[in-house]
């Protein structure tokens, strides 16, 4: 699902526009992805998605410019994109690929996955705040959050709901409950690794 930093989902083109970020270029972008593909956790969850079944092929992941404030986003059966104009240093192209990689992992490993019921869609963001670093104190203290108990669930469940929101099916409200509905099962989930990174 597409995220700004913020964590809320929004519409990419790949379509030239005004750029909203500085950003680097489309192609500098594509050079930092294949650097992003060599990391650990990036490899780790290619050869998961692979492991399951999942096919990805070397088109899966792209680098676009985008024309709302969004990072990256993953779409069923058009792959994963990362906007250019939002990418500034290799650590968020990392990031990125990391918590998009967790969305094709759950849309390709979960039965009957529905992003348009909010549960579903809570769930999956849930695993992807939590697993990919997003909400690391180092990152929450870069964002101006500044609380030192609890930040990372607090950080996840911010996140979740702005993501969730942005979803057409799910108003605030419902977007709220969907994630308190399936917290504890998908935090607590941590596939396809062995415990949270």
């Amino acid at each position: 699902m597409e995220r700004d930093e913020s964590g809320a989902k929004g519409s990419g083109s790949n379509s030239p526009s005004a750029l909203y970020g500085d950003g680097v270029t489309v192609e500098e972008c594509q050079n930092m992805i294949k650097r992003s593909l060599q990391t650990p956790v990036v490899k780790f969850l290619r050869e998961s998605l692979e492991k399951s079944g999942c096919s990805i092929g070397d088109n899966f992941i792209t680098a676009t410019e985008c024309k709302k404030e969004v990072s990256g986003g993953y779409s069923r059966g058009l792959g994963i994109m990362v906007c250019s104009n939002q990418m500034s240093i290799q650590d968020e192209v990392d990031q990125v690929l990391i918590h998009e990689l967790i969305h094709a992992y759950d849309d390709c490993t979960a039965k009957n996955l529905d992003w348009a019921n909010c549960a579903h869609h809570a769930c999956s963001e849930i695993r992807a705040g939590h697993l990919s670093g997003d909400c690391h104190y180092k990152r929450e203290l870069l964002r101006g959050y500044l609380k030192i108990r609890g930040h990372e669930q607090d950080c996840v469940k911010r996140r979740v709901i702005k993501s969730v929101m942005g979803n057409p099916y799910c108003s605030e409200t419902a977007a709220k409950e969907a994630m308190e509905s399936v917290w504890d099962t998908c935090y607590n989930d941590t596939r396809p690794f062995d415990r949270a990174p």
